[in-house]
């Protein structure tokens, strides 16, 4: 009897320490800038054929970009005029942060992509 409890309570505190370490991971939740901006690059880097420099520049632009949106746009009223400035200095960031990056004939698609 003794031993059966002992490997009850062994159980019961394997049980909640997995439960402890699945709540402290971290999750890749599909929101987050990171993960959007992962996904744009990827995209980009497969349309425009992007070396290894170009690909790392616009991660950390479409991260910047996505997580200023998130803060100053997203959830706001969008006919207020600081969103509105906000969001256009945003955008212009991002424009002059990959018009650094790509070459000429690159930022022309990627202008035209923006554009659909």
């Amino acid at each position: 009897m003794k031993n059966l409890l002992s490997v009850f309570a062994f159980a019961m505190v394997l049980l909640f320490s997995v439960n402890n370490a699945e709540a402290q991971s971290l999750s890749q939740d599909g929101d987050r800038p990171e993960v959007i901006a992962k996904t744009k690059v990827a995209e980009l880097s497969e349309k425009f054929s992007l070396n290894g420099d170009q690909q790392r520049a616009l991660f950390r632009a479409y991260t910047a970009h996505y997580s200023n949106y998130r803060k100053h746009v997203e959830g706001k009223n969008q006919k207020d005029a600081a969103v509105v400035a906000s969001r256009k200095k945003f955008d212009e960031a991002l424009q002059e942060n990959v018009k650094k990056q790509l070459t000429a004939d690159q930022y022309k698609q990627w202008l035209a992509m923006q554009k659909q």
